[in-house]
């Protein structure tokens, strides 16, 4: 073990909002007697987008606060202050640096343009004595373990996943030590409310198939009720094309996005649980989900800003339209698609649509409408409790036929309708005032 420096560390927390296997963390309290942390919440994501979308709705911004407030106590409990600003980071970390007279930040490495830029800002901001040293915390599979040039990762998810399955293994994780009572600061900053970042007061809407909070104390609970109290990861397989209710799929993706809960830490559980229970073909496709979410990782590394070009990784010239009003239709549910409807209704009221509503909606947006698919992507952006960028446009340019399906499918949304909502339920559940 290395002698710890005497100087303080400053962790710059991001999509990482966890104690639990975090790597970030993990690296300034080796390496540091003292260590501060702090979260910038950019007003950028409360501005409109290109396509005049709030980059984050009240949804995503509810479950934000939920997760700084639970990390705030959570990092109490090892002595650690977390500091919480509604400002730019470049606006605030230097002043931090400055006071607390920090030389090193430590920092979740990130690769897509705006979040390279925000951190860019950062350094720009510094003196050249004060580092930042950037980490991965986001894999399964370690990027520095899979052997594999970032150029050369395979275009096609099932190559991928058959290399890492057969020749990575998965690191176990990171244990988090407790510091001394007097690193924890006198200086002390309130969570910011709902009111603070422009919005309303939010009310959750009791049809929900998310009704869970934000924070990794709700994630890990869970993670034990979903695997250990009710066993019902042993039905994900069979479960999780289900459309209403808490239990058809694991939901574990809103505290995946923001870090909240690491991938590591539900594989491993994934692990016990076999070794406790028993393991079969849904144990195992908890695990395949989980290689897909580092895949899209992997590729937005490979080609970088490509996944937000209209012609995608595949650079393909197809034809979109624009048209506002066939837009607006697909956002409000007022297609001429009942299944699509639904979905969509439900993603505007929530925050929140099953995987297999994505898909149709997606394909739909793209291959029926013939619309822009990045519009699509940035309605998602804003919409979605679970909104993650490499996922998101990962999936978005997959369906759309710009991305890595190798055969370009089209969803037949009634067909689809038919074997996932046979009876109607899900449709009546969220179209009774136009069904009735």
């Amino acid at each position: 073990m290395q002698k710890k420096q005497e100087t303080t560390g400053l962790v710059w927390f991001g999509n990482d909002l966890r104690t639990h296997d975090n790597e970030v963390l993990f690296t300034a309290i080796e390496k540091h007697k003292k260590v501060i942390a702090v979260y910038c919440i950019d007003p950028k994501l409360f501005q409109n987008n290109s396509f005049n979308f709030k980059k984050t709705e009240v949804f995503r911004s509810q479950f934000l606060l939920e997760t700084l407030k639970n990390l705030q106590n959570q990092l109490l409990k090892i002595n650690i202050t977390l500091l919480v600003y509604i400002d730019k980071p470049e606006n605030r970390i230097q002043g931090i640096c400055e006071f607390y007279k920090i030389d090193t930040i430590y920092k979740q490495k990130e690769w897509t343009s705006e979040e390279v830029n925000i951190t860019e800002s950062v350094k720009d901001s510094l003196p050249s004595n004060i580092k930042i040293e950037e980490i991965y915390n986001q894999f399964l599979y370690h990027p520095d373990d899979i052997n594999i040039a970032i150029q050369n990762i395979p275009q096609f998810f099932s190559n991928l996943r058959k290399k890492l399955e057969k020749y990575v293994d998965i690191r176990s994780e990171v244990q988090i030590q407790k510091l001394e009572e007097d690193n924890f600061l006198k200086e002390k900053t309130p969570i910011p409310s709902l009111n603070d970042l422009g919005f309303d007061t939010y009310h959750q809407n009791s049809k929900t198939a998310f009704p869970f909070k934000g924070g990794e104390t709700v994630a890990l609970n869970r993670l034990n009720d979903y695997f250990f109290e009710t066993k019902k990861l042993g039905f994900y397989k069979k479960t999780r094309n289900g459309l209403i209710g808490v239990d058809y799929s694991s939901k574990f993706s809103p505290w995946l996005a923001n870090g909240s809960l690491s991938a590591r830490t539900i594989y491993w559980n994934i692990k016990k649980f076999e070794q406790e229970q028993y393991k079969n073909q849904s144990t195992y496709w908890l695990i395949f989900e989980l290689i897909w979410r580092d895949y899209f990782k992997y590729i937005s590394l490979k080609h970088g800003n490509n996944i937000f070009k209209l012609g995608g990784i595949l650079h393909k010239n197809y034809e979109w339209s624009s048209h506002k009003k066939t837009i607006q239709q697909w956002i409000n549910g007022e297609t001429q698609d009942d299944f699509v409807n639904a979905n969509m209704i439900e993603l505007k009221e929530t925050g929140w649509m099953s995987n297999r509503g994505r898909q149709n909606v997606a394909s739909y947006f793209a291959k029926e409408l013939k619309l822009d698919w990045r519009i699509g992507a940035a309605y998602f952006e804003a919409m979605l409790l679970d909104y993650d960028v490499h996922s998101n446009y990962g999936n978005w340019m997959y369906v759309s036929g710009v991305g890595n399906d190798p055969r370009d499918r089209k969803f037949n949304t009634q067909l689809q309708a038919e074997r996932y909502d046979s009876n109607h339920s899900f449709r009546k559940l969220w179209l009774q005032q136009t069904l009735f």
